[in-house]
Order: C-alpha cells, then sequence, then structure tokens
C-alpha cells in the first residue's frame, strides 16, 4: 500500500529515535562518505587531468568553502 510522504516521514523519525547514538553515528559517516565520493565524481568530471591528490584538494576546498556559508 502507499504510504503518504508524512506518515512515513513520522515512521522513519521514531525508528531513528529507537537507535543508538552510536548507530545514528554511522549513518552519518557514510551519508558524509557517500556525499564526498559525489562531489569527487563531480570534481573529476570538470577537472578531467586532476589526479587523485589534486581531486582531493579541490574536495578539501569545496568542504571549507560550505563551512564558511
Amino acid at each position: 500500500t502507499f504510504m503518504k510522504a508524512a506518515a512515513a516521514l513520522e515512521k522513519q523519525i521514531e525508528h531513528y529515535r529507537r537507535m543508538t547514538g552510536e548507530q545514528r553515528l554511522a549513518i552519518a559517516l557514510d551519508l558524509h562518505e557517500m556525499s564526498c565520493e559525489i562531489a569527487r565524481e563531480g570534481i573529476r568530471r570538470q577537472h578531467p587531468e586532476a589526479d587523485a591528490a589534486e581531486v582531493e584538494r579541490w574536495l578539501r576546498h569545496r568542504l571549507e568553502l560550505a563551512r564558511a556559508a
């Protein structure tokens, strides 16, 4: 059956509340790593000549810009 978005969100929030802090942290770290991988792919597309070290420098630069915003 189709679950309305608000009900699905509430169910997900309840699920997170039952998790330990360690479980929630693991999810956050996984999401962070996934977003960094997506950003790396974007950097590689924008700078195809960049080696791995340059990609990481670009990523750190983007993260610093995001923190400053």
